[in-house]
Order: structure tokens, then C-alpha cells, then sequence
């Protein structure tokens, strides 16, 4: 699968749109999670929990993000982007997005 951020893909034609693909989760820091991020701030610097859990909960919305667009046929997606809100305290919903199409690779 093909991802990129850009409209085009260099080197590659849209031969099919098949439209908006996405991927969401919704995660939730632990009181455990929490109270270690607590005794960071303390510290200042890099939040390493927090850090860890934005990480882990953006690779899981790029996956979900990846399988729809398999599901759908596609072999590329464009414009893929992130959004994340926070739903409730603690709780947070972070989504990928982009248009999933079936590319095909050019003579150029």
C-alpha cells in the first residue's frame, strides 16, 4: 500500500477514485499512566508516556486507515492526515484519513 500526505504520487497515475477511507480509535490514559506522567512533568522535558501513547494510538488509526483502503481495492492512499480530539477527560479519538485509489506506476 501506498501512502503519502501530497495529492499526486510521482511516478504513478489515479486509474480509479474510490473515495474517503479512514481510520479511528479512541484511547484513554491510565490512572497508572497518568500519575508516571505526573512525577515527568515534575521533571520537565519529554513526557515519555504520553509520547508512547500518541504514538501507539496514531499507528493503530494508520492500520485500521490502510486496512479500509484494502478492503475498498485500493492500492494507494493520498492526502492521508491525522485529526485528534479529546472526547471526554482523559479520552481521546484520533482519526486517519485520506482517498483511497488504485494507481498505476507510468513509463516516465
Amino acid at each position: 500500500m501506498l501512502v503519502t500526505t501530497t495529492n499526486e504520487l510521482e511516478g504513478y497515475r489515479v486509474v480509479k477514485h474510490l473515495g474517503i477511507v479512514r481510520g479511528l480509535t479512541v484511547r484513554s490514559r491510565s490512572v497508572v499512566g497518568n500519575i508516571g506522567a505526573s512525577i515527568q512533568i515534575l521533571f520537565g522535558g519529554n513526557i515519555s508516556v504520553y509520547t508512547k501513547l500518541a504514538e501507539q494510538t496514531r499507528k493503530e488509526a494508520y492500520e485500521l486507515l490502510v486496512q479500509h483502503a484494502e478492503e475498498a481495492g485500493a492500492n494507494a492512499i493520498l492526502g492521508m492526515r491525522y485529526d485528534a480530539n479529546e472526547i471526554a477527560s482523559a479520552v481521546t479519538e484520533v482519526l486517519a484519513y485520506g482517498t483511497a485509489v488504485v494507481v498505476e506506476k507510468t513509463d516516465l
